[in-house]
């Protein structure tokens, strides 16, 4: 099997297979009906100005083209070739191309290791083997091909729309599924920019990943689109994304296929609350990469970004000639964290002048159907509200189309182009393709939206994505000491349990500055009465055994032990319960620890991903953190910022401020320790699997670890 890569193809490397002066097709016949001559069709009906060879030995020519035996009797090595042939003669035609100059080649052929058979595998393997040794690049076995708009080029066999040349704010698409990518092409119709569409089928050599690191160096390309489905090394999915970054291109993805594989398998809540899926969007958060949860988002944010700049005020602004509109946008900007701020006092005269008693010169701002009569009012609500300081955009929500509606929106465009910003028009009306929308859409200062919740959520990722920016450079200093690493490390080995009790797991933990809970572990009823008043009451026992990891499930547990009576019959019950699970476990004894007094409890674990490394993951503790799953995931380590941003994503966020009259928790101090626990995950990655410290009781500025689960690797 092929080595796999450690980093992308830049656009250097792919400039000849998807920018080709000049294209090979093998397998056309004057028959219509074979990919390679639907194929020829297609590049020949999008205008393709290169040259173009056919090749089929069987024909000397292809209606005006000549036609040639083979690749070596072209008079000059192709860039490209597309290869269109039945799987048992492709290999010859690969080596044909490879060894006769060729930049890149396009293997429409199918039969390889989508089948899943090992043979067929071995074939796709040999043929990543020819090309790579002689620095050719190749997309697919099974892929459909490509398009270049930038010049006319459609090298597919599938009937494609021809988007015309890319204007300054086309997008990039990059798609794991050739299907959907030309489904998505198909937004050129009503006015979307299309520079590119880049599918790579099986992706034995040419993947997504450098297919953006190519368009990241695209002239035509202003904003990427990727339909992602997952590949085994996605850290140079993050690779290509950085270079995306550093050329100023917003990078947006849609990711399918996010079950959570191998979280059923995992011992820890961590494990079963950060999935692989979890784990992606922490990747992606970290690399600045917008991720969207619907495909129907995915053409709509990257044509906002396309045309976006940086945001320049946190607010937005809202005109429409219907209340009802208006109520509907403030919800989903409510919903999705974006502030409406009221206009400045000179924007608040402006929209005074010209908005009817009956309207609203407030924001949102209700211009009324009046602007029909008096459309200079709108005019001027425009220009005002996009000159004022608060906003960062101005969005236009149009609740029917009608002859006007081009008008209005050049109005908001020209005033976006006045101030450096963007428009943005909400389409609500049915009428989808209705008059104005695709001038609207085509307009660089315009971004146009089919649905209030969609424009707002991109508002609010165009924020988020901001906000990263600027908190570049990443820094990380440490906060636990250096030695905790070597600490923890000898503990862990010396333990003789795949995992560790909960009194080893707290020792490893308290290396690192984490403030657990005392105990004494005993093994009577006796002298659990003894360390309990030694202790001082209230109480809690727990059976100690590296066989019983989740200790309320086994009934081992007994919590609010007041009195000395009270141990000794919670130490009969919880040993009587220990010795009924089946198998056996190993029992140590029981643990006797003092009561935390009640506060918030809060579960803090780390799982070390097989793609990603170590996670770390947040969210509320006890038995909430199952029926609830509200977790938050980021990669390890995270610095004191980026722990406070963690604790931020929870829903249940409003408990840490202070939930019906409890203590507000010291949130800093609680990052603090996720910072620690981060940089364990991060130290111990070689050497542990899953790590659970549940409950966290929060109070105030006391911050206990009452439990806590080491796995190891």
């Amino acid at each position: 099997m092929s080595a796999k890569r450690q980093g992308v193809y830049r656009h250097q490397d792919l400039v000849r297979l998807f920018n080709p002066r000049s294209i090979a097709i093998v397998g056309v016949s004057p028959n219509p009906g074979p990919f390679g001559s639907k194929t020829l069709a297609n590049v020949e009906l999008g205008g393709y100005a290169g040259k173009i060879y056919p090749i089929n030995a069987k024909y000397d020519r292809i209606g005006e083209r000549i036609c040639y035996p083979s690749i070596k009797a072209l008079p000059e090595p192709p860039d490209m070739v597309v290869i269109a042939i039945p799987r048992e003669s492709v290999e010859a035609s690969v080596l044909d191309a490879a060894e006769n100059g060729a930049g890149g080649i396009v293997l429409l052929s199918s039969g390889y290791s989508e089948t899943g058979k090992p043979e067929r595998i071995a074939q796709q393997e040999r043929l990543v083997e020819i090309v790579r040794a002689n620095s050719v690049r190749l997309i697919g076995p099974n892929c459909i091909g490509f398009l270049n708009y930038g010049i006319d080029l459609l090298a597919t066999f599938t009937e494609v729309p021809n988007a015309g040349r890319p204007r300054s704010s086309a997008i990039g698409v990059v798609s794991q599924s050739g299907a959907l990518a030309h489904a998505l092409m198909q937004a050129c119709e009503h006015g979307v920019s299309y520079s590119h569409s880049l599918t790579s089928g099986n992706a034995c050599d040419v993947d997504a990943a450098d297919q953006i690191s190519y368009l990241a160096g695209e002239p035509t390309c202003s904003a990427i689109a990727c339909l992602f489905e997952g590949m085994s090394t996605p850290e140079r999915l993050l690779e290509a994304a950085n270079l995306a970054h550093e050329a100023g291109k917003p990078l947006i993805i849609y990711k399918m296929a996010t079950g959570e594989q191998g979280a059923a398998a995992a011992m820890s809540h961590t494990g079963s609350l950060a999935g692989s899926n979890a784990a992606y969007s922490a990747a992606f958060r970290r690399a600045g990469v917008i991720e969207l949860d619907k495909f129907e988002s995915l053409i709509e944010t990257t044509a906002f970004f396309a045309k976006a700049p940086r945001p320049s005020a946190p607010g937005v602004a809202l005109v429409a000639t219907s209340g009802g509109a208006c109520i509907m946008a403030a919800d989903k900007a409510e919903l999705h964290g974006v502030p409406l701020p009221q206009p400045m006092p000179d924007t608040r005269r402006v929209l005074e002048s010209v908005i009817p008693e009956f309207g609203s010169p407030k924001n949102p701002c209700d211009v009324t159907a009046q602007v029909v009569a008096s459309p200079e009012g709108l005019y001027a609500c425009a220009d005002a509200l996009m000159k004022d300081d608060n906003y960062a955009t101005v969005a236009l929500a149009q609740p029917y189309s009608a002859s006007t509606t081009a008008e209005r929106a050049k109005v908001f465009s020209d005033a976006a182009k006045r101030y450096n910003k963007v428009a943005c028009m909400i389409w609500l009306t049915e009428h989808l393709e209705g008059p104005g929308v695709r001038e609207a859409e085509m307009d660089s200062h315009v971004a146009v939206f089919r649905s209030v919740d969609r424009c707002f959520q991109t508002l609010a990722a165009w924020q988020a994505r901001d906000k990263w920016m600027a908190a570049l450079p990443r820094r990380l200093s440490r906060v636990s000491p250096k030695a905790a690493a070597a600490t923890a490390a000898g503990l862990i080995d010396a333990s003789k349990n795949k995992t560790l009790t909960e009194r080893e797991a707290k020792e490893v933990l308290a290396a690192y500055g984490i403030p657990v809970v005392g105990e004494k572990l005993v093994q009577s009823a006796d002298e659990a009465a003894a360390a309990a008043k030694a202790l001082g009451f209230p109480v809690a026992l727990k059976v100690e055994s590296p066989d019983l990891p989740h200790k309320t499930e086994a009934g081992v547990i007994r919590l609010g032990m007041k009195n000395e009576a009270e141990v000794k019959a919670a130490f009969d019950a919880v040993m009587a319960n220990a010795h009924k699970v089946s198998p056996k476990p190993r029992i140590n004894g029981v643990l006797v620890q003092p009561m935390i007094s009640a506060g918030t409890e809060i579960m803090i674990g780390a799982r070390i991903d097989p793609m990603f490394g170590p996670l770390i993951v947040a969210g509320l503790g006890g038995i909430l953190v199952e029926l609830l799953k509200d977790t938050s995931v980021d990669l390890a380590p995270v610095n004191h910022t980026e722990a406070r941003e963690m604790l931020s994503r929870l829903k249940g966020q409003s408990m840490l401020s202070g939930f019906r009259g409890s203590e507000p928790v010291d949130v800093d101090k609680l990052a603090d320790i996720i910072c620690r626990l981060s940089e364990f995950a991060d130290d111990q990655k070689d050497r542990i699997a899953e790590l659970d410290v549940n409950p966290l009781i929060c109070s105030g500025g006391r911050i206990t670890a009452v439990d806590a689960l080491i796995v190891r690797k």
